[in-house]
């Protein structure tokens, strides 16, 4: 089993709606993998450092999980999102999952 993570802006770069995008994501990962929980409340914040200092970004985070993890489609998910959201790259991980 694998825990898959999304990580979406809270403020893309697209002019377009967030709710409007996490509801789309919420209710394709719920017909495609049975449900999804999305972390709104809390949005994380995330640093990194860039060549021109140090960068900020709030993102809300999005958890599924899997039996299987099929890569080609998460690549193809993935890319249809940062098109979607106006983002060079998006974050999306798979960690194992032991149940307990």
């Amino acid at each position: 089993m694998h825990l898959i993570q999304l990580f979406i802006p809270a403020a893309p770069q697209a002019a377009i709606d967030i709710e409007d995008i996490i509801a789309m994501i919420q209710r394709e990962m719920t017909e495609r993998h049975g449900g999804a929980t999305s972390y709104l409340n809390s949005p994380a914040k995330g640093f990194w450092s860039s060549g021109e200092g140090t960068e900020e970004d709030t993102v809300i985070v999005i958890e599924v999980m899997v039996n299987s993890l099929d890569r080609a489609w998460w690549r193809q998910y993935r890319r249809k999102l940062e098109q979607l959201l106006g983002q060079e790259e998006l974050l999306v991980r798979a960690l194992p999952v032991e149940t307990l």
